[in-house]
């Protein structure tokens, strides 16, 4: 397991699950050009053919020793240079754990994440229209929401997945912000004058998204 060992203070990791090999070299092209602060180093850790993000996740985590790790879908394409220099910079204080670029200020209000009032910015492609979304502004230089969106999860700390729980696609995101939460640490969106992220997130699959809604809701519902 990633806790047993010594953790690199200076190592940042991005982590996606992949499956479509020209998303992940765009994915991979942007994550290149990203602005490395000094002394730092990157490394990218990419899982095929896996059960779920929860599984896919966690075996990437368990492989690697930085401290920091970005968990990404392979269609988020980071396009602020300035990025990972950001990132560290909230990571300073060390009751902050994750941070992401769209979160939900009451996710326990409906547990679906796009029911629930919400803060950050992101540009979107989608089938039938590109856009850039203000979902809402962030108050400060970043704010605390109750959990984030799953297409980038950056953290500071690892805390196991629960594959055991979330065997697909969804949910993984609204779990893993309420581990978080249920450790102490608060999650936060940052302030942006604009977009860090391009999400090119095609057409939206629930297929199995209310059965994983019913697990979540039976593990996290009362708490």
């Amino acid at each position: 397991m990633s806790e047993n060992k010594i953790k690199n203070d200076n190592k940042i990791c991005f982590i996606m699950c992949t499956n479509h090999e020209l998303y992940e070299k765009e994915c991979m092209y942007y994550i290149q050009r990203l602005y490395v602060p000094k002394g730092y180093e990157v490394e990218v850790l990419t899982v095929r053919e896996a059960e779920s993000m929860t599984a896919g996740y966690n075996c990437a985590m368990q492989q690697s020793n930085a401290k920091y790790k970005v968990y990404l879908h392979q269609d988020v394409f980071i396009i602020y240079e300035q990025f990972l220099s950001e990132i560290l910079q909230i990571f300073l204080d060390d009751k902050i754990g994750m941070i992401g670029m769209v979160g939900s200020l009451n996710i326990e209000e409906s547990s679906v994440m796009w029911y629930s009032d919400r803060v950050g910015m992101l540009h979107s492609n989608s089938v039938y229209k590109a856009d850039s979304y203000v979902f809402g502004k962030v108050s400060g230089k970043y704010q605390e929401v109750s959990a984030v969106d799953g297409l980038l999860m950056a953290t500071q700390y690892d805390v196991p997945w629960r594959e055991d729980l979330f065997k697909n696609w969804d949910f993984y995101d609204l779990s893993q912000s309420m581990e978080f939460r249920k450790r102490g640490y608060k999650i936060v969106v940052p302030f942006t004058d604009s977009p860090w992220c391009i999400h090119d997130d095609g057409i939206l699959s629930l297929g199995n998204y209310y059965k994983e809604r019913n697990i979540y809701l039976k593990e996290y519902g009362d708490k």
